[in-house]
This record gives structure tokens, C-alpha cells and sequence, in this order.
């Protein structure tokens, strides 16, 4: 039986990216270009790794890290392009960051291992 699209982790990476992406119009934010374009940017890369996993019965480790790296460096946005000035934008991309990194790490650590079938 597949498990693709049944895993909530997968559901709830691809939540947070959609967030992410609608930040600036929510909080009317469009104007600070730093900040939008990472929203859009980071948003967009945290959604297309929420359905890669999701479409896989069972997620590579590569998978899961690399949406893990996303998180990280969507923490990190805010400093890394000089957008704190834009708080609503700068709070979102911190809090969607570390719910990023916590998602994928209960992802890796609720992995079971795989046996090798031998005959």
C-alpha cells in the first residue's frame, strides 16, 4: 500500500510554504522587495520539497534534509537580505523556519528502517 500524500509531516511542509508565499500580501508587505521576493522564493522552494516528499510512498533522508536546509536558510532570510525592518515578513519567515526544521526532524526521527528482503 503506498503511503504517498498520507503523511502529515508532507501535508504540513507544504501548509507552511503556502504561508510563507501569501506573507506579503497578507500583511501588505509587496513594496519591501527584499522581503517579497524571498517570501515568494522561499515559500515556492518549501512547497515543491513538501510535494516531492509527498509524492514519495517513502521520503529519501536526502529529501527530508534538504527540506530541513530549507528551513534553516528560511530562518535565516530576514538577516541574510537585510529585510528586518519588515516585521510581520521577518517574524513569519523565523517562526516558518523553525516549524520547518521541527517537521522534518520529527519526519527523520519517525522514519522506521527499512530490512532488507533476502531469499
Amino acid at each position: 500500500m503506498s503511503t504517498a500524500f498520507k503523511r502529515w509531516q508532507d501535508w504540513t511542509i507544504i501548509a507552511i510554504g503556502i504561508v510563507v508565499v501569501a506573507t506579503p500580501f497578507v500583511f501588505s508587505e509587496t513594496s519591501n522587495h527584499n522581503a517579497a521576493y524571498s517570501a515568494y522564493f522561499m515559500g515556492a522552494l518549501v512547497v515543491l520539497a513538501g510535494l516531492l516528499a509527498a509524492f514519495m510512498a517513502t521520503p529519501l533522508k536526502l529529501v527530508v534534509w534538504i527540506v530541513a536546509v530549507l528551513g534553516v536558510i528560511l530562518f535565516f532570510t530576514p538577516w541574510l537580505f537585510g529585510f528586518t525592518a519588515a516585521i510581520a515578513t521577518s517574524w513569519v519567515s523565523w517562526i516558518a523556519g523553525l516549524a520547518v526544521m521541527g517537521v522534518s526532524g520529527i519526519a527523520f526521527l519517525g522514519e522506521k528502517p527499512h530490512r532488507m528482503v533476502t531469499t
